[in-house]
């Protein structure tokens, strides 16, 4: 048995609400092998977000343990858990988050800036190229389209070359032929880096395109999803 890239084990989630303590995640236990792609799919609601932000760090789990590359981020501090996601992980979201006063090129450079790479300018480069946005490097946000800011954010992401790609409904705010071509350079970047690819989405082809599927309901892993996950 290969060491898991990501391990989960009774990951719980509790924030405060206004009517007292909600429990977003109920005990989740789960790893992801190196390499493997995995897809989280559920209702509105059922944790799949918020699962994945518990493996990238950006949620702290209020029980249980999460492992990532064998490190425990549950006991890291917030500027622990910055710098191993800068050098381990890339992050997709639905919401692009770009920084509207950089250039694409800027932006894509940023996180190798951050890390003190050598040449991040001419990485960003190729990497903007890669996804096809070469001779739109100098464009800022407001002057590309929404595909367009998702290739962006997709170059950002793997710029870096992260073990680890987590992405968050990456075509929820695209039309079908842009989310067709993000669903393709997602799992391009994959195949390039070697990244383990785990992302949420409500669409059933992106769904089918992954080596395994986890169903969330209500917070917690749906009995076929508990089945797989132990495999």
């Amino acid at each position: 048995m290969t060491d898991p890239v990501l391990d989960l084990t009774d990951a719980r989630l509790t924030l405060a609400g206004n009517a007292g303590p909600v429990e977003i995640l109920k005990g989740i236990s789960l790893r992801v092998d190196r390499g493997e792609t995995v897809g989280l799919i559920g209702p509105s609601g059922s944790g799949k977000s918020s699962l994945l932000m518990l493996m990238g760090g950006l949620e702290r789990a209020t029980g249980g343990r999460v492992l990532a590359l064998g490190q425990d981020l549950t006991a890291m501090d917030e500027d622990a858990l910055a710098r191993f996601r800068r050098g381990n992980m890339g992050v997709v979201f639905q919401s692009f988050h770009l920084i509207p006063t950089m250039t694409a090129l800027e932006n894509v450079a940023l996180p190798l800036e951050l890390a003190g790479a050598a040449d991040p300018f001419a990485r960003a480069e190729a990497e903007l190229a890669a996804v096809g946005l070469g001779t739109r490097m100098h464009h800022y946000p407001s002057q590309m389209s929404g595909g367009e800011q998702q290739r962006v954010a997709l170059a950002r992401a793997a710029v870096p070359r992260p073990a680890i790609l987590l992405a968050d409904e990456p075509t929820g705010n695209l039309d079908g032929v842009n989310g067709q071509a993000i669903m393709n350079l997602l799992f391009g970047l994959r195949d390039r880096h070697g990244a383990t690819l785990v992302l949420v989405t409500h669409a059933p082809e992106l769904a089918a395109r992954c080596d395994r599927v986890i169903r969330l309901v209500d917070g917690r892993l749906a009995p076929d999803a508990m089945a797989k996950a132990a495999e």
